[in-house]
C-alpha cells in the first residue's frame, strides 16, 4: 500500500510539473495546444498502467507468501501413515465387526480432557448400532478413531479383528462410507458427483446407486439429466437432495461398514421421509453406526449405545430404553411429547 500511494503521488507530481512546463512552452510558441493535450492524454495513459502494474505486484507478493504456506502444508509428514508391511483385511460377507477395546483418547489440542474414557464397543457385522447423548459425548470421536484420522494412546480400535493402526490406510478407509450430515457436492454435474465414490464405476452403475437412493427422478428432472452442472456446494439442490447425491455416492462404493452422521437433522418432514427411505435401502447387508440427536430416526435401530462424557451409561433397543427411566428417557420424553 505505501508503495502504490509513493507512485502514485510522485507520478501526479511528475504530472503537474510536465503540466507547468508544457504550458510555458505553448506561450513561447515552441509547440502547439494540441500537442500538449496529446502528451497528457499519453501520461495518463502510462500512470493509469503503472497504477495497476504496482497492484499486480502486491499480488505477486501475497501469492508468493500463499504458496511458501501451501508447500510447506504439502511438505508437512501426517503421524498417521501406513505400516511398512500392513496387515492384509479379511474378505466380508453381510457386513464388517468393529471393536472398541479400552480405548482411551484425548485430541492433541485437549491433552488434559478425556474424551473417551475405558471406552468398550462390539459391533457384530450386520448389526446397525445408534450412538446417542448430549453434544461432547464422543459420538463423533468414534467415527474418527474408525476413520483412523487419529490414533489412540490406549487400547485398541479394530475391525474385522485387524487393529487399524495395522492395517492399510486406504484399504481400511474404502471399507468404510460416510454420509454426514452437512453432504459435500462438488463442482461438477450430478454423474461425476455421485462417480466419486468408486471412480472408475460405469455410467450404468451410477445410475444404478441414484436409484437405489431414490435419486434419479428428481436428478433425471433437471435440465440435462446426469450431467447437469450442480454449482458450487450444490446450490442448485435442496438439503434432502443433497443427501441423496450422497446416500448414492456411498451405496455406489458399497462399503461393508457406514457411517451415517446426522444425515437427516437438517431436513423438512417431506426430504426426511425421502431420505429414510434411502437410508434403509443403504443399510441393507452391511455393518452400520448410526449418530443421531433426532430420536425418531433410530427407533429400528439394533441397539442404542447412549454416551455421556465419553462413557457409555445405557444400551438396549428403543422400547427398553425408554422405559427405563434413564437419560435415554429423558432425551425421549424432551422429543416425543412436544
Amino acid at each position: 500500500a505505501a508503495l502504490v500511494g509513493f507512485i502514485i503521488t510522485a507520478t501526479f507530481g511528475a504530472l503537474l510539473w510536465g503540466l507547468y512546463q508544457g504550458t510555458q512552452a505553448v506561450a513561447r510558441g515552441d509547440i502547439s495546444a494540441g500537442h500538449l493535450g496529446q502528451t497528457v492524454v499519453y501520461v495518463i495513459i502510462f500512470v493509469s498502467s503503472v497504477a495497476v502494474l504496482s497492484e499486480v505486484y502486491g499480488d505477486l507478493l501475497r501469492a508468493a507468501g500463499a504458496t511458501e504456506r501451501l508447500m510447506e502444508l504439502l511438505h508437512l509428514q501426517s503421524p498417521i501413515a501406513t505400516p511398512a508391511k500392513p496387515a492384509p483385511l479379511p474378505a466380508t460377507r453381510g457386513g464388517s465387526a468393529v471393536a472398541l477395546r479400552d480405548v482411551t483418547f484425548r485430541y492433541p489440542s485437549r491433552p488434559q480432557h478425556a474424551t473417551l474414557a475405558h471406552f468398550n464397543l462390539a459391533v457384530a457385522p450386520g448389526e446397525t448400532v445408534a450412538l446417542v447423548g448430549p453434544s461432547g459425548a464422543g459420538k463423533s470421536t468414534v467415527f474418527q478413531l474408525l476413520l483412523r484420522f487419529y490414533d489412540v494412546a490406549e487400547g485398541e480400535v479394530s475391525i474385522d479383528g485387524v487393529p487399524v493402526r495395522s492395517t492399510d490406510l486406504h484399504a481400511l478407509r474404502q471399507r468404510i462410507g460416510i454420509v454426514p450430515q452437512d453432504s459435500v457436492i462438488f463442482s461438477a454435474d450430478a454423474m461425476e458427483n455421485i462417480r466419486y465414490g468408486r471412480p472408475e464405476a460405469s455410467d450404468a452403475e451410477v445410475i444404478a446407486a441414484a436409484k437405489a437412493a431414490f435419486a434419479d427422478d428428481f436428478i433425471s428432472e433437471l435440465p440435462e439429466g446426469y450431467k447437469t452442472f450442480l454449482g458450487e456446494r450444490g446450490v442448485r439442490l435442496s438439503g434432502g437432495q443433497r443427501q441423496r447425491i450422497s446416500i448414492a455416492r456411498a451405496m455406489l462404493k458399497n462399503p461393508p461398514l457406514l457411517l451415517l452422521d446426522e444425515a437427516t437433522s437438517a431436513l423438512d418432514a417431506e426430504s426426511e421421509r425421502m431420505v429414510q427411505a434411502a437410508l434403509e435401502s443403504a443399510m441393507k447387508d452391511r455393518t452400520t453406526l448410526v449418530i443421531a440427536h433426532r430420536l425418531a430416526t433410530v427407533q429400528r435401530a439394533d441397539r442404542i449405545i447412549v454416551l455421556e462424557a465419553g462413557e457409555i451409561v445405557e444400551t438396549g433397543t428403543h422400547a427398553e430404553l425408554a422405559a427405563s427411566g434413564g437419560l435415554y428417557s429423558r432425551l425421549a420424553a424432551l422429543q416425543f411429547d412436544r
